[in-house]
């Protein structure tokens, strides 16, 4: 009988790049490093893409990982940042650091609230979801999703909150295809996974791959931002 751990996908499958279809010519950490901190996991999620995917959302990522940074510690000098990688980047792109001070203005209140600039934020968050459901059940899906949620915690009520964390009922959300990443961390050796969702790393990034109506993927950055993108 053959083992099911050493069972592949179709290699049909794996001839394109996951976020537009072209030939690829290289390979894509999902998620970037610059969402994580050193020192990095081992085996890191990678996946094919072309080389100008590959570069086009460099930019938007790097701005993604630092807007948020700034959000939470309520700050945009280097110096207050706690992620050593977002201190680096404020002090070396001033005209970043500016940009996302620039988007910041203080309430009646006092308080600070702060403007995503939300088309970069939502090109690296589709991003990330095509790549986490070639990674896990090795689907493409190159259409414009459908839903695409993204919201920070703080503005969730709980009920909003617990269908975030539990977007199906019962154990399992999918019927993983025979040999494909999220059918072999179901098997007794697979990764540990808790409640669906797979720990990239502790506090800093987290995702959930699966099929209800449609795919979805949902995601968290830095336990604070919290993103879902469906295909029906």
């Amino acid at each position: 009988m053959t083992d099911p751990r050493k069972l592949f996908v179709d290699e049909r499958l794996t001839g394109m790049c996951v976020f537009c279809g072209d030939k690829p010519s290289t390979r894509d950490h999902c998620p970037s490093k610059v969402l994580l901190d050193a020192p990095f996991p081992p085996n890191l999620p990678v996946v094919h893409a072309c080389e100008a995917c590959n570069q086009s959302f460099s930019r938007d990522e790097q701005y993604l990982a630092c807007f948020v940074a700034c959000v939470i510690c309520g700050s945009t000098d280097p110096s207050s940042v706690q992620r050593e990688n977002i201190r680096r980047i404020l002090r070396d792109n001033p005209q970043l650091a500016a940009q996302i001070q620039a988007s910041m203005v203080v309430d009646q209140n006092g308080g600070k609230v702060w403007t995503a600039d939300m088309d970069r934020v939502k090109n690296v968050v589709v991003k990330l979801a095509r790549g986490h459901l070639d990674y896990e059940l090795s689907i493409q899906d190159w259409g414009e999703p459908d839903v695409i949620e993204i919201a920070p915690f703080p503005l969730m009520d709980q009920n909003q909150r617990d269908s975030f964390e539990c977007p199906a009922p019962g154990p399992e959300v999918i019927w993983p295809e025979l040999g494909s990443r999220a059918f072999m961390r179901m098997l007794p050796s697979g990764d540990k996974v808790v409640d669906g969702w797979l720990d990239v790393q502790d506090g800093r990034y987290r995702y959930l791959v699966g099929k209800t109506h449609g795919n979805f993927v949902h995601i968290v950055l830095s336990e604070y931002l919290a993103c879902r993108v469906v295909w029906e």
